[in-house]
């Protein structure tokens, strides 16, 4: 027997809590996305029909029928589960991890000066960098991406890494290990050049252009093509928008709590904002035929 369609949904609809209504009561089903809806299917006519009933009873779910513990809980996979579908997310964090590492946190110039954007050298309490074109004439060219694995401080590391876990993960989700993969080098590309072509020769590094391009990316996705796996809590959004806007101001430098590379942050989201805008419309597209 075949299965059937028991309701269709649409797309911006969350249907964790109805889901997870029926793997309580055991009823075999599986959702997929269908045009510009969520299509929820069971093995038959007769389930199909219960499956109608309850969601018109309970389209959040059943709470008699849920475990005992919070809906968050219910909701949200424990982190092994989201381990083993995001490999890629892990894979850019372990490495991030390693780099982290082996120059002890930004410290240890000997091995940062192989990672960033020109090179340098140290001659007592002055640090002298080359040029662009030397990167070029010697062929150095793993250059142009490798600053984004350089942190400086745990902090810095720690909250990269936490955001690119949360954001990451979710493109590796909705469109695969290698469309983030691809969106990542672009990512780091765009935020290393505008920070070399803004700033000059300097020191900098860390996932941050990265990250504000995944979020720019997940933000104009889910606008033109809505989703569940792009849909960022608003303040989420507003946040990060607030933060790049006061680092712009130059308040921590007058602090003097360290320069900030907000050329890196905002090239980085503009790359973010035209993957996000090129992606959404074709998904959109797609999702009328």
């Amino acid at each position: 027997m075949s299965a059937v369609i028991a309701l269709r949904a649409p797309l911006d609809e969350d249907l964790t809590a109805f889901v997870q209504s029926l793997r309580s009561l055991g009823v075999a089903h599986r959702v997929a996305e269908q045009g510009n809806e969520q299509v929820l299917w069971v093995p038959d006519e007769q389930v199909a029909a219960q499956v109608r009933e309850l969601y018109a009873r309970a389209p959040q779910g059943d709470p008699g029928l849920q475990p005992a513990h919070t809906s968050a809980q219910r909701a949200r996979p424990g982190f092994l589960a989201q381990a083993k579908h995001s490999p890629l997310t892990l894979l850019v964090l372990a490495l991030t991890l390693l780099v982290a590492l082996l120059t002890w946190g930004g410290d240890n110039y000997d091995a940062g000066r192989w990672l960033s954007f020109v090179d340098f050298h140290i001659d007592g309490q002055y640090i002298y960098f080359g040029s662009f074109a030397q990167v070029i004439d010697s062929g150095q060219w793993w250059r142009l991406l490798t600053p984004m694995l350089l942190h400086f401080g745990l902090l810095h590391l720690a909250m990269n890494s936490l955001w690119y876990w949360e954001l990451g993960r979710r493109i590796e989700a909705r469109q695969g290990a290698l469309m983030l993969l691809l969106l990542t080098l672009w990512f780091g590309l765009a935020a290393n050049v505008a920070q070399y072509v803004y700033g000059g020769p300097a020191l900098f590094g860390g996932l941050s252009g990265v990250l504000y391009g995944l979020l720019g990316h997940c933000w104009l996705f889910q606008w033109l093509a809505p989703n569940a796996a792009y849909r960022l809590p608003r303040g989420v959004l507003v946040s990060m928008l607030i933060w790049l806007l006061i680092c712009m101001t130059g308040v921590f430098e007058l602090l003097q709590f360290g320069a900030i590379a907000n050329a890196a942050h905002v090239g980085g989201l503009i790359a973010g904002c035209l993957t996000g805008l090129l992606g959404g419309l074709l998904a959109r597209r797609l999702q009328r035929r």
